[in-house]
């Protein structure tokens, strides 16, 4: 398919005339172009943007409610379209594309929900003739750069919430994934959404993100990505005393205790960390394992790991598909390499056919390698040896990143004790790290960002409390 850009309620060419290819990272066949967006062409959408969204601020709640409803059922509707987009433009299976669209739709019901819970407050004053009201106003136009690896669904995380609030978007999609951004945008259009109240600006980083994050009109900034480019953003932001919600990497720790099953912990671990081949920032990554199940652990998860057969994400039977491109894979390559070296054992995987890597397990990585500290973004689980809890907590917490986090265990005290100490933005107890909630507070500390995305979190977070005071007795003054 073909693509433009969509500003202001239509779609059509970037103004440089530009356009760039779209490939399926699985075969590298070319699915469509895309027009490539550049300064001036974000400086039209901000000023689109800009012009709506006093209006759709001002609707009743009832009409932004239908319209994010509209949107949801406009979503469902163009499953048969957005499936086959997702698995050939980001290397999504069949299962996880159809998971997209069914929660990219459920975001946009919840937000809907949220719209009529942008609660106020009052609050006491010394004199008992006054009235102070703390009321929620939108900030206005918000930025949203969204990445590859979810293309719909964190799109639709991103926007939607702040659209709830009574903001306009502008969006800037990865290059890698573009046209589902696009037609996101005109299903929201077919919704009846006003004009120039979600606009998308496809196109490259260092020209049109960095120009969306500059913009003097751009009051929020909303970003899912590396930590790397993430820090970059918060600093341009910071210098204009921007909002911003960073989503950032994770290197997210699972502690498999002594008292569970250790077939059980390998299947946990295993969707953990190889669904999408481990291209998802709340994988995990690295297993903290009791030494006493460790022995069972490590023939289970090279079992499960063996019994994974990845490659075509059309084909049913993989459990996932490609890397986004070949510099993901050198990546992953570079990463498991340098442990090996470093001594770690590779206990089943280590090597890739194309752009598809093979689940992986690599045992005892040493702690201050790049393996164990950084965020490989494929298909490898690094498992560490520990003596007890305590143990386990401290190496949990051993780490730049702080995003999400589980304990694999039948002991509710322990878990929730852990849980308590674990310095991340979630933790989750007899599951894997990645979860995710439309009305949970996803985000994290440290190295993986700052603010919470989902629910009522992120309406909060784009809009702004005032407060408005009355007198309602006689005036006084001190003069």
């Amino acid at each position: 398919m073909d693509a433009g850009l969509f500003i202001g309620g239509e779609e059509g060419p970037a103004q440089s005339g530009e356009r760039f290819d779209v490939v399926a990272p699985f075969d590298l066949r070319q699915i469509g172009t895309c027009a490539r967006g550049g300064i001036d062409d974000v400086e039209s959408a901000v000023r689109a943007a800009r012009l709506a969204q006093p209006r759709w601020a001002g609707l009743a709640p009832e009409a932004r409610e239908r319209a994010l409803l509209r949107a949801a059922d406009e979503i469902e509707r163009a499953r048969d379209t957005l499936v086959p987009l997702l698995v050939d433009e980001s290397g999504s299976t069949v299962t996880k594309a159809g998971f997209e669209v069914s929660y990219a739709a459920s975001l946009f019901r919840t937000a809907a929900g949220e719209v009529r819970r942008l609660y106020g407050e009052t609050f006491p004053n010394d004199r008992p003739t006054r009235l102070s009201l703390v009321i929620r106003e939108p900030l206005g136009v918000v930025g949203v750069i969204s990445p590859f690896n979810a293309p719909l669904a964190l799109l639709a995380k991103m926007s939607a919430f702040p659209l709830a609030a009574g903001n306009s978007v502008v969006a800037k999609p990865s290059e890698e994934t573009p046209l589902v951004a696009v037609v996101l945008a005109r299903l929201l259009h077919r919704a009846s959404f006003p004009a120039g109240v979600f606009n998308v600006v496809p196109g490259f980083g260092p020209e049109s993100g960095a120009a969306l994050v500059a913009h003097p009109d751009v009051e929020g900034v909303a970003f899912t990505g590396s930590t790397e480019v993430g820090r970059r953003i918060g600093g341009v932001a910071g210098e204009q005393l921007k909002r911003v919600q960073l989503e950032l990497g994770g290197k997210n720790p699972c502690i498999v205790l002594e008292d569970f099953d250790a077939t059980e912990a390998a299947d946990v671990c295993a969707v953990g960390a190889f669904v999408h081949g481990g291209q998802i920032c709340m994988s995990g990554s690295r297993v903290i394992v009791h030494r006493a199940l460790a022995a069972e652990l490590s023939s289970a998860l090279v079992a499960k790991a063996a019994s994974l057969r990845p490659g075509d994400p059309w084909d049913p039977a993989s459990p996932y598909g490609p890397l986004i491109h070949t510099a993901a894979v050198d990546r992953v390559q570079a990463h498991v390499d340098e442990a090996r070296a470093a001594g770690a054992e590779v206990l089943t995987g280590g090597t890739a056919s194309g752009r598809v890597y093979a689940p992986t397990v690599v045992w005892e990585p040493p702690r201050e390698s790049t393996l164990w500290r950084e965020e490989t973004f494929g298909p490898v689980i690094c498992v560490t040896v520990v003596d007890d809890l305590t143990e386990a907590i401290d190496v949990a917490n051993d780490s730049a990143y702080g995003l999400s986090a589980s304990i694999l265990t039948h002991d509710v005290r322990r878990a929730l004790t852990a849980a308590r100490q674990i310095r991340c933005g979630s933790v989750h107890v007899g599951m894997h790290p990645f979860q995710s909630n439309a009305l949970a507070p996803i985000g994290g500390v440290g190295a993986s960002g700052v603010g919470r995305s989902g629910g009522r979190y992120s309406v909060e977070h784009f809009t702004e409390p005032k407060w408005i005071s009355v007198e309602l007795g006689p005036s006084s003054h001190p003069f």
